[in-house]
């Protein structure tokens, strides 16, 4: 993890995303004030869960993973992090420490704002608030459909949905079924890593999918559907 700072080849002004065009004059020098540029290298931490903060975090470029760490070596796998996203919205509404952990799966550029700023912004521009909310409720929404899968679903329907889920950012990053171990699959189906090689390698069998070492090719998105929805 480093600074970036405005000397920097790499350094990003402002922040490209629709909401903030929403911003006045005074409000962008506000923000841009109180944000810091960082680079964090693949495999960091963005987040810890149950760690202090007084800031939230904007990713501009990279791709993260947040998850929910338990007892041990457990945990959970929420969702992947893409440019343009809030990570940590949760110290701006309701506490001082990240509700949940999120790590690099690639290196990220990322703007930390002081979360007063925002609170501040907040207060002062309707139209920015709703975004931020809206994506907040987006963020909560995504929680509870994890927890419905979690609950309700048998592994195969857990990991079909997993599979078809990491899948549709393919058009984003072609590489993205690379950079996820088998440990972190299994962690988005909330199963075994043993379970989950079964399951692969059973989907592969059925000819559902196709396992090229690391990489996997969706081959029968009907079938799989059927399962997210049956299984």
């Amino acid at each position: 993890m480093k600074t970036i700072i405005h000397t920097d080849n790499d350094f990003i002004c402002d922040i490209q995303a629709p909401c903030f065009q929403t911003l006045s004059p005074e409000e962008v020098e506000l923000v841009r004030s109180s944000k810091t540029q960082i680079l964090f290298r693949k495999g960091d931490n963005l987040t810890k869960q149950g760690a202090f903060t007084s800031y939230t975090l904007f990713l501009i470029k990279g791709l993260a993973k947040q998850y929910i760490e338990g007892d041990g070596n457990k945990s959970y796998n929420l969702r992947i992090i893409r440019p343009g996203e809030f990570v940590g919205l949760s110290a701006i509404f309701q506490s001082n420490t990240f509700d949940y952990s999120s790590v690099a799966l690639t290196d990220c550029q990322v703007f930390l704002i002081e979360k007063e700023a925002i609170n501040r912004v907040c207060m002062q521009n309707g139209v920015f608030t709703t975004h931020i909310v809206r994506r907040y409720i987006e963020q909560n929404s995504n929680l509870y459909e994890k927890l419905q899968t979690v609950l309700y679903k048998q592994m195969n329907g857990r990991m079909a949905e997993t599979l078809l889920y990491i899948d549709a950012l393919k058009s984003e990053n072609h590489e993205i079924f690379q950079l996820l171990s088998r440990k972190d699959l299994a962690d988005f189906a909330a199963t075994s890593i043993e379970s989950a090689v079964k399951l692969l390698k059973s989907f592969e069998k059925d000819e559902l999918i196709r396992l090229n070492e690391k990489d996997i090719e969706i081959v029968n998105h009907a079938s799989l559907l059927e399962i997210v929805k049956h299984g």
